[in-house]
């Protein structure tokens, strides 16, 4: 390497460093992830790969908006409708969280048994509908 690319090289750490140890590796994939949506909002894999990466980041809302923005697009995936219910399910959305997981399970979701264990569904364990659909299955 001569000395010229070395230099070139060390000014490039220099402008990165502050910033890539600031971040965590989540919000550095949200914020990657935030910039590829801004580019293209019909691409399907990153709304899904945002929206779980938010989720997991505890950005319940934004979780919702990118769910309901995936169902828009793919109106007829159950799994996307799956997704949607455990959201709103952690947004505190009990009727419309079942009414979406419902639908999923119409549009072919048939993971039961995670369906009956998942965590993202806690806040629906108690409610009759929720309770219903079970028993339905």
């Amino acid at each position: 390497m001569n000395k010229a690319n070395a230099s070139q090289r060390e000014a490039c750490s220099r402008n990165l460093a502050p910033w890539f140890g600031v971040l965590s590796q989540i919000d550095f994939d949200i914020e990657f992830f935030e910039q590829l949506f801004a580019r293209d909002e019909t691409s399907t894999e990153v709304v899904r790969v945002l929206a779980e990466l938010v989720a997991k980041r505890g950005q319940v809302d934004r979780a919702v908006e990118l769910d309901r923005h995936l169902v828009k697009l793919l109106p007829e995936d159950a799994l996307a409708r799956y997704n949607l219910g455990c959201s709103l399910a952690r947004a505190g959305c009990a009727k419309e969280a079942i009414s979406s997981i419902s639908r999923a399970i119409l549009l072919g979701y048939d993971d039961l048994r995670h369906l009956e264990s998942d965590p993202d569904l806690d806040s629906l364990r108690d409610h009759p509908d929720f309770q219903n659909l079970l028993e339905e299955d």
